[in-house]
């Protein structure tokens, strides 16, 4: 008894209101995101089979309002009927009208759908950065609203994006709570100084955060972002400068210009480094470590010249030395384990959600920028109770009117 044929699938697609197939079209297309947009025949397709990739290109292509959307159809032949199939064969589908609109439908239902995370061998070249965090990364989402609702995730970036969201938040609060004291406690001249260094703090944190947060959306805008993201670490590093330079010299007013005009010199070339596109690239990761914390370790000539002028017991009882160095050693510990990759680089695949080195990092970086801030604190409220620098001066003995 003869059996009967077996259907083989053969997929027809169109860009407008008719397609045309051929045998081979069935092999490159078979495996294909299954799924059809409703009851009807027709639903989008691109010639991606990864559902993820496919997802990510839609709506990347969404997006830029450069939608191109070819309609595809499975229908069963025998395979005498395949036999006689000829590459400009034509077949009726639906009308373009509805077909349109079952596209929209289902760009719409990418758009809000959930997205799964993926292994790191899986991401886009743009979007590998660490290759000792195996798994758990966001695939390519290139939509900020989807950005932003993985906030509310967990993967590869979610440590990275709260760490520095909730410092943010909190030196946002610190600088209000500071601001808004009456002029009978804080002058605005105090105010004033204080609003450089949170300024700064609260850009360095902010610009972070976001760049975490939408560094899935696109290659562009991950260069955007990560050029933001460095220009705010050159800020932090400046503007927690000028509150020292301010008090520590506080009756020099050459030194604490000269000063304060040497560290922004140094800051505005780091940040047009920051904005070269090569400058952002993960085998520069060294060369940023190396470029940041040369500019924190311009701090120690003007604290070699405090020692010398004023004598160790005044830098570490009146200029806050100790909290200084204490917030040396955070900076610089964080970068070393963010340029080492300690502690994913012993524990490759273990670390990919929590205890990664960038998070601790950023934990290192908001330690440090609360240290100093009681740092400065401190010696703003030594200063001031010191009395006028007249006063100081007849006390201290004649010093040199600018060094």
């Amino acid at each position: 008894m003869e059996k009967p044929p077996v259907p083989i699938e053969i997929i027809v697609q169109h860009p407008d209101n008719a397609c045309r197939t051929s045998e081979s079209d069935s092999e490159e297309f078979q495996d294909a995101c299954e799924g059809m947009l409703d009851e009807a025949s027709c639903r989008p397709v691109l010639p991606w089979c990864d559902e993820t990739e496919l997802r990510s290109r839609l709506m990347m292509e969404n997006d830029k309002k450069e939608l191109e959307i070819h309609y595809e159809q499975k229908i069963l032949y025998d395979q005498d009927e395949v036999d006689d199939l000829e590459v400009e064969d034509y077949f009726c589908f639906p009308s373009f009208d509805t077909a349109k609109e079952n596209a929209e439908m289902f760009v719409k239902k990418v758009w809000e759908a959930s997205w799964t995370v993926t292994h790191f061998h899986s991401l886009p070249e743009w979007l590998r950065d660490n290759d000792f965090l195996k798994s758990g990364h966001r695939p390519p989402l290139p939509s900020f609203n989807a950005c932003f609702k993985s906030i509310f995730r967990l993967h590869t970036e979610t440590g990275n994006i709260w760490t520095h969201m909730l410092g943010c938040a909190t030196f946002i609060g610190v600088a209000a709570y500071f601001l808004s004291r009456p002029e009978t406690e804080v002058q605005w001249q105090e105010k004033l100084v204080f609003s450089v260094f949170f300024l700064s703090a609260i850009t360095c944190l902010g610009f972070s955060s976001a760049f975490h947060t939408v560094s899935c959306h696109s290659e562009r805008v991950v260069k955007i972002f990560s050029k933001l993201d460095y220009c705010g670490i050159s800020l932090l590093i400046v503007g927690s400068f000028v509150p020292w330079l301010f008090y520590g010299f506080y009756c020099r007013r050459g030194v604490k210009i000269f000063y304060t005009v040497f560290i922004v010199i140094l800051g505005t070339g780091c940040v047009i480094v920051s904005l070269i596109d090569q400058f952002s690239a993960p085998h520069h990761r060294p060369t940023r470590t190396i470029m940041f914390a040369s500019l924190g370790l311009c701090g120690i000539i003007p604290c070699v010249h405090y020692f010398v002028t004023e004598g160790v017991y005044s830098a570490f009882n009146e200029a806050s030395f100790g909290w200084l160095m204490l917030m040396a050693v955070l900076y610089i510990s964080g970068a070393i384990l963010y340029a080492l990759r300690v502690p994913e680089r012993f524990f490759p695949g273990k670390c990919d959600i929590w205890c990664q080195s960038h998070q601790l990092f950023h934990l290192f970086v908001v330690a440090a920028a609360f240290v100093h801030y009681h740092g400065i604190s401190e010696l703003a409220v030594y200063r001031l109770s010191a009395g006028p620098c007249e006063e100081e001066s007849a006390v201290t003995g004649n010093r040199p009117p600018f060094f």
